[in-house]
């Protein structure tokens, strides 16, 4: 037992004195060709345009099967907060939309799809107008959406704009937090009666109320 054993060792160390060579081998994956299914939805354009920049259109087919538009919006939630995305609100959504509807259970039809068509088509319009010059009209949307629960400088059913800018003066981040404020709206933060939400306002249109309110 020990004769082999010193005849396993020595060719142990034998093998090791052996010069250790390596190469080099390439491997070619096959080109992406996935692309993703067509459709006349808004979403559909803003999928192509920024979630190929870190996947590609294949991963759809990943996801459970039969996801509905609430699925699918936090699906899109996680791809923004989990791994940095580059969508705004209004794009998360429109994306959520057009997947819910091409690759789950949503139709083209459902009141919250078509809202969101509308919502991206204002958006739109409202970029062309800002770029050529034109600004929105605060008083006019403050009179549309019915925000005369609020003053200036007084309380009414709502807090002043002076209350809500002062409660958030210093804060970096305090023009995105008004914006998530009026979208969503607002129960508890400032008495009993809640302020409903916005949630048909364009980005363009929230952050025009946002810093119309914290000037004051």
């Amino acid at each position: 037992m020990r004769a082999f054993a010193a005849l396993l060792l020595g060719c142990t160390l034998s093998m090791a004195a052996l010069p250790v060579s390596a190469r080099v081998v390439g491997i070619e994956l096959p080109a992406d060709v996935s692309v993703l299914r067509a459709s006349p939805l808004p979403g559909y354009t803003v999928a192509q345009q920024k979630c190929g920049i870190c996947h590609s259109a294949d991963y759809v087919n990943f996801q459970p099967p039969g996801m509905d538009l609430e699925q699918w919006t936090a699906e899109m939630n996680k791809m923004q907060h989990s791994y940095g995305a580059a969508l705004d609100e209004l794009e998360l959504r429109l994306v959520a939309a057009y997947l819910a509807v091409t690759y789950g259970t949503a139709q083209a039809t459902d009141p919250q799809v078509l809202a969101l068509s509308v919502e991206a088509r204002k958006a739109s319009e409202e970029k062309v107008l800002m770029a050529k010059g034109a600004s929105i009209d605060v008083p006019a949307l403050l009179n549309a959406n019915a925000c005369l629960c609020h003053a200036i400088d007084q309380k009414l059913v709502g807090p002043a704009f002076k209350e809500v800018a002062a409660a958030y003066r210093g804060e970096t981040d305090a023009q995105a937090k008004v914006v998530t404020s009026i979208r969503q709206g607002v129960v508890g933060q400032w008495g009993p009666v809640p302020m409903p939400a916005m949630s048909t306002l364009s980005d363009a249109q929230l952050n025009a109320l946002a810093e119309f309110v914290l000037k004051q």
